[in-house]
């Protein structure tokens, strides 16, 4: 029987890729990044498909159909619909995109054909067929997953107009139900948070999920008051007054500034605890409006089964608590994002146009998301040979000892091994291995390795039958997309042993009458050397002081009884010169 065989693109936004659907079943799936060494490359995947013919010994004249991720022409008529329902506003957006538009993006099909022609020349136009970005995302989620029937909820900036989709799969069909059009999008909500805090929109999403942790949800309440109508249903509409993104270069305006009394944050600057209390209220916002519609959705359709992607799907944190608290069977595609959608439009064409049978694989059809490249040892000894590298080939039980030895001794170790990951995550496969147990490691691994903000976090690994001693999480997460707590008994408090000694400082504002006052509450710290902590407190402490206008020192006597007790306190006033015991 001779195979029919789908490529699957995404291209010109973020995050292009390709996948190969062969005969029902996932064959390869790579994004353009991984070659060509652009984070979130938008080009045309020409090295990835290359890569893909390559790998499965194909021409691109044995592709049956090419399936793009999204259609363009709805997307251009959004665009045209915006520009005329802000008009004026926007116009200089207008006169800066509309010439892209009309030269490359409008007439895609045509772009994507001559793409295609230089690695065939005699390919076929009529192969050529295009899906609905959501409903790609859509099928990436609940084609690959392990239910024969499942709520399907798609959630990212936006497609065409769609911003956020529910649909329900079942066997081999999706059936949409509900949407939310542009400009009201949860993901365009998080990503104005992410421009505020000085990070890249696209991309820099995971840093302030990361974040977050790192503050309270002081500004949670003012969020829901003013930029977000949440309804009980957990459909939503934001305020467009405090947002530029439909119609200017920016994300968010003067009027969202003035709300929380603070600029854009410069993104070369230090991050104070004002942008991290910021982060944590959007978290939470998010959080809450998941959970309401969620909940909405499980008592609408009575469907115990959940599935998700787009990127939105990629919130970890909030993935976290839908599992804990609404859907205990729930399944996301590891490749959430736009990257995915080239997945899902082959996944759609193959059982909603074809009509073809859908078989349920109980454990999921993404093998474990190993679907890019892999090298023998020949083609990697003769790349090494060919840069010149020292190496050593060893067998492989003396090379996983070599590689535990270096571990516990605080080194980091570049780990290859397979298949490429499909999707953001490292699994294993292309991944920085070093020992969790180094409080020194986090750090290291961001400023030395990864080069990027200390505050940045790992995900940490652990044998299957070993989970429950170490998390506090249903089930299992494969695909690094379920954030659970920490074991109690596990847990290394990120104070001193001296209760309420502080690691890092607090900072605030404040008004006194008509004087704006940035108040600095210091890392707290005792006599007895505590470990690295106290020196982290004292070494916050001296750097707080030389930022001040007057300084109140707090001197705290403790001594241990049955229970710790206060038993005097002196407080010292400086006023850079002047010293005063109050």
């Amino acid at each position: 029987m001779k195979n029919i065989n789908i490529l699957g693109i995404s291209a010109f936004f973020h995050d292009s890729a390709v996948t190969l659907l062969q005969n029902g079943k996932i064959k390869y799936a790579s994004q353009e990044e991984r070659f060509s060494r652009i984070k979130h490359d938008s080009n045309f995947p020409l090295n990835a498909l290359a890569d893909l013919l390559k790998f499965n010994n194909l021409e691109l004249s044995q592709i049956d159909y090419v399936v793009f991720f999204e259609k363009p022409f709805l997307k251009f008529e959004r665009l045209v619909e915006t520009y005329l329902a802000f008009a004026p506003s926007g116009f200089k957006q207008f006169l800066f995109s509309m010439p892209i538009w009309l030269k490359d993006k409008l007439f895609m099909k045509r772009q994507i054909i001559n793409f295609l022609k230089q690695i065939d020349s005699k390919f076929n136009e009529e192969k050529l067929f295009f899906s609905e970005h959501h409903l790609s995302h859509a099928a990436s989620a609940f084609f690959p997953s392990p239910f024969k029937k499942a709520i399907v909820f798609t959630a990212d900036g936006v497609g065409e107009w769609a911003t956020t989709t529910i649909a329900v799969g079942d066997k081999n069909n999706l059936s949409m139900k509900k949407e939310i059009n542009f400009p009201h999008s949860l993901g365009l909500l998080y990503s104005a948070f992410t421009y505020y805090c000085g990070f890249k929109v696209n991309s820099g999403e995971y840093k302030l999920m990361g974040l977050a942790p790192f503050g309270k949800p002081k500004y949670a309440k003012l969020i829901k008051e003013n930029l977000i109508d949440i309804k009980p249903d957990g459909s939503f509409r934001l305020d467009q007054s405090f947002f530029d993104y439909s119609t200017g270069f920016k994300m968010t305006n003067k009027k969202f500034d003035k709300l929380f009394g603070m600029p854009v944050r410069n993104p070369e600057s230090k991050i104070n605890k004002f942008y991290m209390d910021v982060a944590s209220s959007i978290q939470n916002v998010t959080e809450d409006v998941l959970l309401i519609i969620l909940k909405s959705l499980k008592n609408e359709f009575k469907i115990e089964n959940l599935c998700m992607a787009g990127g939105v799907a990629l919130n970890c944190v909030a993935n976290g608590l839908i599992k804990k608290k609404i859907f205990k069977n729930f399944w996301i595609q590891p490749a959430a994002g736009d990257a995915g959608g080239a997945l899902g439009a082959t996944l759609a064409f193959w059982f909603m146009y074809l009509k073809k049978k859908r078989i349920v694989n109980l454990n999921d059809d993404m093998q474990g998301s190993y679907l890019g490249p892999s090298f023998n040892n020949n083609e990697i000894k003769n790349f090494l040979d060919k840069a010149g590298a020292n190496y050593i080939l060893s067998e492989k039980s003396k090379m996983l000892r070599k590689v535990a030895l270096l571990l516990s001794k605080g080194k980091a170790i570049g780990w290859f091994q397979g298949r490429m990951e499909f999707g953001p995550r490292a699994l294993g496969a292309r991944s920085i291995l070093a020992d969790p147990r180094n409080r020194k490691m986090q750090k290291q691994l961001n400023l030395k390795i990864k080069f990027r903000e200390s505050f940045r976090p790992f995900a940490p690994s652990v044998l299957e039958n070993k989970t429950k001693d170490w998390f506090q999480i249903e089930g299992l997460s494969p695909y690094m997309l379920f954030v659970g707590d920490v074991v109690k008994k596990k847990r290394i408090a990120l104070t001193g042993s001296l209760p309420n000694l502080t690691r890092d400082s607090i900072e605030s504002f404040s008004n006194l009458r008509d004087l704006k006052i940035k108040i600095f509450d210091t890392a707290g710290f005792s006599n007895n050397n505590y470990e690295k902590v106290n020196k982290l407190s004292i070494e916050q402490t001296l750097k707080k002081i030389r930022l001040c206008k007057f300084i109140f020192i707090v001197f705290i006597s403790l001594v241990f009884q049955t229970n710790l007790k206060l038993i005097g306190y002196h407080i010292l006033f400086f006023d850079h010169g002047a010293l005063k015991v109050i």
